[in-house]
């Protein structure tokens, strides 16, 4: 097996100096910094990773922590496109990603005990119920922790800003002429509750009347609860113009319905999720959304926790928000 003392005697340098060269280290020149790796590579080194973590006391491995109402796991558009801009984020940092398991079936271990077994440096944390005692002990302890869509006093959170999403979309539908504007909300969450105040302060502020049954509530990705939320909706005697998603995914139950009574949407009535999730973009008519910038959220989320496991002291704890888009789409009709 090569060594760095192999790799400093074939450079001419000392044990020290390659260390510095292979760990990305400032006080070194970019030549022979170069030089150095390139001589590793040639002889084939490659770094023992558990001595490695014995000299700078990091596993340079972090945890994810994602389990979804739906159990959908990574088919879960939204989630993995941020997991994916996170996991290129913190490889590029020489950091690997491991899965927590979300069961806690593994020898009845905790989060906070299977973080610590596995030894991981920092943790990010999206898409579960927050308000588990298990993940409020995660929370709690002393490892270093981002969390997306969701706000805790004491950790960074990286958050979509779902007020100005729901005021944009909603406005953009209203401009279109729709004074007949139903919505289909998630499960209660920090989410649902920002969109749904946004929802109705923005009608306050357009001047538009929403009728309590136009507010319904469906599982987020739930396409069969949208489909009968839907059809409570077509049901009314003065139905809506148009019907807002708890999300792009759920919007295909709701999109099944309209068809089935023989409807046409953007024509008949008009539709609008919420996500911007790549398959909204290929369905007939474009489905009208609010796009989340998914790259943003994971590769801040990534950029955050690596602050705070490489630079402890400075990092500030702090809440991010990312603002998203309307994809206007085409499921959307105007009204003259």
């Amino acid at each position: 097996m090569v060594s760095m003392k192999d790799i400093a005697k074939a450079c001419g340098v000392s044990v020290a100096t390659v260390s510095k060269a292979l760990n990305n280290q400032k006080d070194i020149g970019e030549e022979t910094k170069n030089h150095i790796r390139a001589v590793a590579r040639e002889m084939g080194y490659f770094p023992n990773s558990s001595a490695r973590a014995l000299k700078t006391n990091k596993t340079f491995n972090i945890g994810v922590l994602f389990a979804d109402e739906a159990q959908s796991g990574l088919t879960h558009d939204f989630f993995s496109a941020i997991l994916d801009s996170f996991k290129r984020t913190v490889e590029s940092r020489g950091y690997d990603i491991t899965f927590i398991n979300s069961s806690r079936t593994g020898g009845g271990m905790s989060y906070l005990d299977h973080c610590r077994y596995r030894g991981f440096d920092g943790v990010v944390v999206a898409c579960v119920d927050f308000h588990d005692p298990y993940v409020t002990e995660l929370v709690d302890s002393n490892i270093p922790l981002v969390t997306i869509d969701h706000v805790f006093n004491n950790r960074t959170s990286i958050v979509s800003d779902n007020i100005a999403g729901m005021r944009d979309l909603l406005t953009y539908i209203y401009e279109c002429g729709h004074r007949r504007i139903a919505y289909i909300h998630g499960l209660d969450s920090a989410v649902t509750n920002s969109r749904l105040s946004s929802f109705y302060r923005t009608a306050e502020q357009l001047g538009l009347d929403i009728p309590d049954e136009y507010v319904l509530e469906a599982p987020y990705r739930s396409t069969e609860g949208t489909a009968r939320m839907t059809e409570k909706l077509l049901d009314l005697k003065t139905p809506p113009t148009c019907i807002l998603y708890p999300d792009d995914f759920s919007a295909f139950g709701g999109i099944n319905v309209i068809r089935e009574r023989g409807l046409t949407i953007a024509k008949d009535i008009s539709i609008a999720g919420y996500d911007g999730i790549r398959i909204g973009r290929h369905i007939d008519p474009v489905l009208t959304t609010l796009r989340q910038d998914t790259a943003s959220i994971g590769e801040k989320a990534g950029e955050k926790l690596i602050e705070l496991i490489e630079k402890p002291k400075s990092a500030i704890v702090e809440r991010v928000v990312i603002k998203g888009e309307v994809y206007k789409g085409a499921s959307v009709g105007k009204i003259k």
